[in-house]
């Protein structure tokens, strides 16, 4: 880039691991600035070259710009995103711009999605029956449980329903795509942030996260669906993200208990929504969908 810097400050928001700063030049342009341990370079320099490939596709996003080393770290300058968060602007949108929101957002996704995996990556059924045995034994294992028969209930629909998984496609994935990665700039336009976890499995699986979107707009993640989908959404898709969501809802809580009682309460709080908007597992469409807003 081979720019001038005038001042850099921190970015504290987020769960990720990478310093994040902001950055301005002398003529007033801002930038984000990712550094991470040169540890992950090798990790850091694949997520930068698949962000190159998202932003070829057309999705809005903090679009990767520069990429090196400095001072036994990794950094990589992207462009900056003048907005707001989207999960502070969505729950006060009119419903019909939820909704046009979250189609944008679903084919965004779908654009994601058309990147393939590696013909090398492992067969997905295998790996995922092993992710759901680990995060069984993680809950298992926790001194916290969850109440009213909602792990059990889990449990069984994920084991009722492992044949699902046998012969499903995989493509590249954000890892963590939800309203909490997401901004609305001043443009009015949605933009897509934060790909530091991305990786590679079932498309469907992506949609994992929308237990973020559903509780605080859920009209917002209907549209996220029928835009995906341009509105024809199969029915096994409902039946394997229930899977999804049951096998992340089982080591919420385990994930929680190192960071306090605020985050066991939310992940309690999460599983009794998950609970209830699947009648206790028995209808695999969650009850916050609203077909053709």
């Amino acid at each position: 880039m081979l720019k001038k810097f005038v001042s850099k400050e921190p970015v504290l928001k987020g769960w990720s691991g990478d310093k994040k700063y902001c950055l301005t030049d002398e003529q007033g342009n801002r930038f984000l600035l990712r550094v991470t341990p040169i540890e992950k370079y090798d990790e850091k320099m694949k997520e930068y070259e698949l962000m190159h490939r998202v932003a070829e596709l057309g999705v809005p996003m903090c679009a990767p710009l520069e990429f090196g080393t400095c001072d036994k770290g990794v950094y990589s300058i992207q462009t900056w995103i003048d907005g707001e968060d989207a999960e502070t602007i969505m729950p006060n949108c009119p419903a019909a711009k939820q909704y046009t929101y979250g189609m944008d957002a679903g084919r965004f996704l779908r654009k994601i999605h058309s990147i393939p995996a590696p013909e090398t990556q492992e067969d997905w059924e295998a790996r995922f029956n092993r992710k759901i045995a680990r995060k069984t034994a993680l809950y298992e294992a926790c001194p916290i449980k969850y109440e009213n028969g909602q792990a059990e209930a889990f449990i069984d629909y994920i084991n009722n329903n492992r044949s699902l998984l046998a012969g499903r496609p995989q493509t590249f994935q954000h890892g963590d795509y939800h309203i909490g990665n997401m901004m609305i700039g001043r443009d009015g336009k949605l933009y897509i942030i934060d790909f530091n976890r991305c990786d590679f499995g079932d498309p469907w699986e992506e949609f994992n996260r929308i237990v973020w979107c559903a509780q605080k707009a859920p009209v917002f993640a209907s549209g996220m669906v029928d835009g995906y989908f341009d509105g024809a959404v199969p029915a096994d898709f409902w039946r394997l993200l229930a899977l999804y969501i049951s096998s992340n809802t089982l080591s919420s809580l385990p994930w929680a208990v190192p960071f306090g009682e605020k985050e066991i309460a939310t992940m309690r709080n999460q599983a009794n929504d998950v609970f209830n908007w699947y009648k206790g597992m028995s209808d695999p469409v969650p009850a916050w969908y609203c077909k053709s807003f």
